[in-house]
């Protein structure tokens, strides 16, 4: 027996003993990923052995639980997969999202590197790049459609498209409001008329409130139904400053037909196009199903959230959303072979090159937001290797105490 042998076991279980206590240590880290040694038992050229070495530590790369938080920069990861920082002079991955965000609109997590992604939507792609939340609002658009879908009564009389008075309610069908924007995010009060002109055949008159009174577009849309009530066309009627009427070719099926506004208050002059798809001429009465439209004011952004693709989505103060980026994902063939480093892990030879993607697709999991994921240290089996580990350094000490008492012997022989 020689004391090298015990020597080593001392060595060996005292790192054991050290990656122990780390993991219990980060028994409450977020993100943390357990670890455990592992040993290696020596020959040189003799069945006696030589004692122990460490072989290596191995990662334990298994889920954490995920931990509700209510927070929207707290990000985890359900299923496989890492976030991707960039701290600068190297590229770190890790599983703890709690992220901030900087004066300068940059996503950092508690070590100072920037969460990186793409600038676009979730399936554009393009070069992985520091995200970059934008403090710019978003800037008025104008509305370029208004979509309607009704039914109007095929039951009512038709009636005389020149003798039309807005004021007087016998000369149209129907009348309903809509609101539109204009480019400088100013709402524009619209009324609708609806005139059936004779069977099966409706016209549309658009008109815009203003301080003066209605002011009514040149352009008025008129719409061909077929014997079962369905829309079956419709066809664009414009009339000129000067009276002269032109009448567009029949479109079939249905397209939509443009209205027009002159405007004096500084924005440009207002043309988006009227869509009625899906409207009906049947037997009942007048009925809107469904009238929207695709302009609106500016607004400020008032706080961001991100979805289960990693988009990260703005959100404004006139209602509006808007894709910002979105998060890049990594993982690897060997993720074992990482090397870890503070907050996460670095790429190595072992672990083999980064393969990035989005979430939810292939090799990666999706984004959860408002939850952290635990760490994934089993602190009561951490516990008990802890005691057994202890039993095994005391084993080794033992050793060396029996290998003193009998060279000690050896010495006192006469």
């Amino acid at each position: 027996m020689g004391f090298s042998q015990a020597l080593s076991g001392l060595n060996a279980a005292s790192k054991n003993l050290d990656v122990m206590g780390n993991n219990i240590a980060n028994a409450q880290t977020i993100g943390y990923k357990s670890a455990s040694m592992q040993f290696a038992d020596v020959y040189a050229g003799a069945k006696v052995g030589l004692g122990v070495s460490v072989a290596g530590v191995q990662q334990n790369f298994k889920d954490g639980n995920l931990e509700a938080t209510g927070r929207n920069l707290d990000l985890a990861i359900s299923g496989g997969g890492f976030l991707r920082f960039d701290q600068g002079e190297q590229i770190v991955y890790a599983r703890n999202g709690q992220l901030t965000m900087t004066p300068d609109g940059y996503l950092e997590n508690a070590q100072g590197g920037r969460l990186t992604g793409y600038p676009g939507a979730a399936g554009n792609g393009g070069q992985v790049q520091q995200l970059n939340i934008p403090a710019a609002g978003l800037p008025a658009k104008a509305t370029g459609e208004l979509k309607a879908t009704l039914n109007l009564d095929a039951t009512l009389p038709s009636l005389d498209p020149a003798a039309f008075d807005p004021l007087k309610s016998s000369t149209y069908s129907y009348a309903n409001g809509a609101t539109v924007f204009d480019s400088q995010g100013t709402p524009q009060t619209l009324t609708l008329y609806f005139i059936k002109t004779e069977v099966n055949t409706w016209e549309v008159k658009t008109a815009r409130a203003t301080p003066a009174g209605q002011e009514f577009s040149p352009d008025t849309t008129q719409l061909t139904f077929d014997s079962n009530g369905l829309l079956a066309g419709s066809t664009a009627i414009r009339t000129a400053e000067d009276g002269t009427v032109t009448t567009g070719p029949l479109q079939t099926p249905y397209d939509t037909t443009p209205i027009s506004f002159a405007l004096t208050n500084g924005a440009n002059d207002m043309s988006f196009k009227l869509n009625v798809a899906g409207s009906t001429q049947f037997a009942n009465e007048f009925e809107l199903g469904s009238l929207n439209q695709d302009g609106f004011t500016s607004g400020s952004l008032v706080g961001i959230s991100v979805d289960k693709k990693g988009q990260i989505i703005g959100n404004y103060s006139n209602e509006r959303t808007q894709v910002l980026g979105t998060i890049a994902m990594a993982n690897f063939r060997n993720p074992e072979g990482l090397t870890p480093v503070g907050g996460g892990w670095a790429e190595s030879s072992d672990s083999g090159q980064a393969l990035i993607g989005e979430a939810g697709t292939g090799l990666f999991g999706d984004i959860e937001a408002g939850v952290v994921e635990t760490s994934n240290v089993d602190l009561t089996k951490e516990l008990v290797a802890l005691i057994i580990a202890q039993r095994n350094f005391q084993a080794n000490a033992q050793t060396i105490k029996l290998q003193d008492e009998v060279l000690q012997q050896a010495v006192n022989l006469r």
